[in-house]
């Protein structure tokens, strides 16, 4: 897990900056490190190194969604990782911007790598919950685990018929929703992880978040 971390982390040691982005985009500063450090779990140094690498790699000290998908995909040259990028994408843009910044970034590094169980499940649950409305739905789940079977590639699985996303999806859902309302809530969400490690360990909720 923490070595896939790590290496998905290098996703923005490899971009480099478009001439054309960078003059078409405002360059962005972050909030002080002191407040940085008070709201993750890193210290000012590493926040320090995190922030030159940050600013190295998008000198205009902000991401937007088409950059991220290209970088993604990078990792995963046998798929298609454009959905679920888009997904990630959404989920780090926490402020609705159209881009990532610095702030995003750590904050969600911050929860994935050195969060509590609770924290990294409460965000996978919002990477979940497409449309953000405080649910998610079977239509959801099937949405994102189809996206992770697409970005996965053939190569990784050889043998998967078109509908595994959505068997896969039935009968996790079923075990998730406990109340058989057609929904799970974050409560739901956490108690079902922390039940079932094969839940998530298939949903692969933390190698393939990052």
């Amino acid at each position: 897990g923490k070595r896939i971390v790590y290496i998905k982390y290098q996703i923005f040691a490899m971009y480099k900056a478009d001439d054309d982005l960078e003059m078409t985009m405002v360059c962005h500063r972050p909030e002080g490190l002191d407040q940085l450090e008070a709201q993750t779990n890193f210290s000012k140094r590493e926040l320090q190194v995190l922030y030159r690498g940050f600013k190295n790699e998008c000198p205009s000290g902000v991401v937007n969604e088409e950059t991220f998908k290209q970088i993604y995909s990078q990792f995963f040259p046998h798929g298609d990782a454009s959905t679920y990028a888009h997904y990630l994408f959404n989920a780090f843009d926490t402020g609705h911007s159209g881009s990532i910044k610095f702030e995003d970034f750590v904050t969600a590094l911050s929860i994935l790598l050195r969060g509590t169980v609770t924290e990294k499940l409460q965000w996978t649950f919002n990477l979940y919950d497409i449309n953000r409305d405080g649910y998610i739905n079977k239509e959801e789940m099937t949405d994102i685990v189809r996206a992770i079977y697409d970005m996965m590639g053939k190569y990784t699985y050889p043998v998967l018929k078109h509908d595994a996303p959505k068997q896969h999806v039935d009968a996790f859902f079923q075990k998730m929703d406990k109340n058989r309302d057609g929904v799970v809530t974050l409560d739901e969400f956490i108690l079902s992880c922390q039940e079932d490690e094969n839940i998530m360990r298939s949903l692969q909720l933390f190698e393939n978040v990052i």
